[in-house]
């Protein structure tokens, strides 16, 4: 992989440099995670035309959430006692060579820019906008499989909750036991705060656990990721509570799941993300449930658990192979409840037999 994070520096040398800046510093932590396979709480990272130089606040402590460092990194690695790294790394680079600095405008609070600017004043500080995220966007077949490795392991958990019984014990104490079956399977941690949503509370997105317990005939929806290697999935899923559904939980049910399966065939190389959205939506839509619908159908994942591209009415761009992205369409319905389908998949052209789908538990309605 060093080799992999030499050439992605590289490429945005390259970038950077045909907008007339001599050198760039990258603090955003995932950019710098995906620049040099590491990075330490508090660290940036300075691309220059000689070297790259990764300045870090104290010893790396190389915990999995931020990845090694190793020798072959190709990167110089400068521990530092106290301070900001990303204004260690600009007085480095006025310096240097550098005459002009790109930096990460969008990341640096007003106060760091000011720091950044006051240790550096002969260099002309420009913005390197979202450069690296944008370069992030397409993932190699590395990323997708920690991404697939990371959709295994959300499976598994999964898959054995829904084997325990669930009567009875409390949305929080569920989401606790997932993101300990999650560290159990391999993975670094949780790759967002894990959501298990009973009764009136299923079918809403990013719901916080509480103490209400499990029922008979509620519905019961989970929403759950795996970290692996820095990479995150996310998968949802909503079943049933040990009764046969109501015709009510069956006719919303089927009516999520034809939405979540049309925004699933519309990832083809070359739609548009509000195609994609659009999809989705006008299933739920022309059922009368516009006023219950989020303001996204789904996103990029990576590095990052939310990442371009949005999937959304008023999203600009379109897709290209090797992207993922969730699909999450759902309906809450106030005082009773709902349902929020969730999968994983990679972009893939239709010669490659279209999207790949990274998340498998089953989208059956399940009565547990």
């Amino acid at each position: 992989m060093s080799q992999a994070y030499a050439a992605r520096r590289n490429l945005l040398r390259e970038r950077f440099a045909a907008t007339g800046n001599a050198a760039a510093l990258v603090s955003r932590p995932a950019n710098v995670r995906y620049l040099t396979g590491a990075a330490p709480r508090g660290a940036a990272l300075l691309l220059g035309p000689d070297e790259d130089v990764l300045f870090c606040v104290g010893p790396p402590s190389g915990e999995p959430e931020e990845g090694r460092l190793t020798e072959d990194l190709r990167v110089t690695v400068l521990p530092l006692l106290g301070g900001d790294a990303a204004v260690a790394a600009a007085d480095q680079a006025q310096g240097g060579k550098a005459d002009a600095l790109a930096v990460e405008e969008h990341h640096l609070t007003v106060a760091r820019h000011r720091a950044i600017g006051s240790v550096a004043p002969r260099l002309r500080l420009s913005d390197l906008g979202n450069a690296v995220e944008a370069q992030r966007l397409v993932k190699d077949e590395e990323e997708i499989a920690c991404l697939r490795i990371a959709a295994e392991i959300a499976d598994q958990a999964l898959g054995e909750l829904l084997e325990s019984i669930l009567v009875g014990r409390t949305e929080r104490h569920l989401a606790l036991e997932l993101e300990r079956r999650l560290v159990d399977h391999g993975a670094d941690g949780p790759a967002f705060p894990t959501s298990v949503a009973t009764g009136p509370h299923s079918g809403r997105s990013r719901h916080r656990p509480t103490d209400r317990r499990v029922e008979e005939g509620d519905f019961l929806s989970v929403c759950l990721g795996a970290n692996y290697r820095g990479y995150r999935c996310e998968i949802g899923r909503t079943f049933v509570i040990g009764t046969t559904p109501a015709d009510w939980q069956i006719e919303l049910y089927d009516l999520v799941f034809a939405a979540q399966r049309a925004g699933r065939e519309a990832l083809l190389p070359g739609a548009a993300y509000r195609e994609v959205d659009r999809a989705a939506r006008q299933v739920l839509d022309s059922a009368g449930y516009a006023e219950a619908l989020l303001p996204w159908t789904g996103h990029g994942v990576g590095l990052e658990i939310d990442e371009d591209p949005q999937l959304a009415p008023a999203a600009m761009g379109k897709l290209d192979a090797c992207v993922p992205v969730t699909v999450e369409p759902g309906v809450h319905l106030p005082g009773r409840g709902g349902v929020r389908i969730d999968d994983t998949l990679v972009v893939r052209p239709e010669a490659d037999g279209g999207p790949e789908l990274l998340t498998i538990t089953t989208k059956e309605l399940l009565a547990l």
